[in-house]
């Protein structure tokens, strides 16, 4: 395996996790209203579009 290879499931699996945690701190919100569920499940989300971004320039890496 590539190096690039392990990189781009590492990625991978850093956006399911952001996306999952934004899903459980909504959910979070959704029980008990708060400022702080809310604002980790919006960086969540701004994360996971920033590593998505990332991980589609990752294609030219490697050929």
């Amino acid at each position: 395996m590539r190096l690039i290879t392990a990189h781009r499931i590492l990625i991978g699996a850093a956006i399911a996790f952001f996306v999952f945690f934004a899903a459980v701190e909504l959910r979070q919100y959704g029980r008990a209203p708060g400022v702080a569920p809310l604002v980790e499940a919006v960086v969540s989300i701004a994360v996971a579009i920033g590593l998505v971004l990332y991980y589609r320039t990752l294609s030219r890496w490697g050929k």
